[in-house]
């Protein structure tokens, strides 16, 4: 029968010493590698309900214009953007949300109610209030967000 190795002082010091450091590299690797992978793999928030603001703020058959702002994150970076959205209804219960951007160039519309359209001041193009195009070169209606209701609060999906 084979005798056991023993260890000697030297090799069992050299043995705790490298589990220790083993244990203490592991206790800093963990959360750096945390913090370096992480934001990669954050949930984009593109997809996420943006609240507007009360449904009762809207007349009935007026755009009503809504501004928010949005904080985004990209790795590290966190960008803020004012969001600004027109929230028409005809009844009370459906509501519409369009873009304020004209598909044109991207310049801010506004909504002149005397007129009732929206008018882009760079080329002077013309939407009706449902976003469609009445004269200018804008290719194609304003841009439409998804639209809910909850608790009397407007939510748009993304931004």
């Amino acid at each position: 029968m084979r005798k056991p190795r023993r260890f000697s002082r030297r090799e069992f010091m050299a043995t705790i010493t490298a589990a220790i450091g083993g244990l203490i590299s592991a206790g800093l690797a963990i959360p750096a590698v945390s913090y370096i992978v992480g934001p990669a793999l954050r949930r984009d928030e593109a997809d996420a309900w943006i609240r507007l603001g009360s449904a009762s703020k809207v007349e009935i058959g007026t755009p009503t214009l809504f501004k928010t702002t949005i904080q985004t994150q990209t790795g590290w970076i966190v960008n803020e953007t004012q969001l600004s959205v027109y929230i028409l209804t005809q009844d009370g219960r459906d509501f519409v949300a369009l873009s304020n951007v004209c598909t044109h160039l991207g310049c801010r519309v506004r909504w002149i109610a005397e007129n009732r359209e929206f008018i882009c001041p760079c080329h002077t193009a013309a939407f009706d209030a449902t976003g469609a195009v009445l004269t200018g070169p804008p290719p194609r209606p304003l841009d439409r967000y998804e639209v809910k209701v909850e608790d009397d609060q407007i939510f748009i999906l993304g931004g």
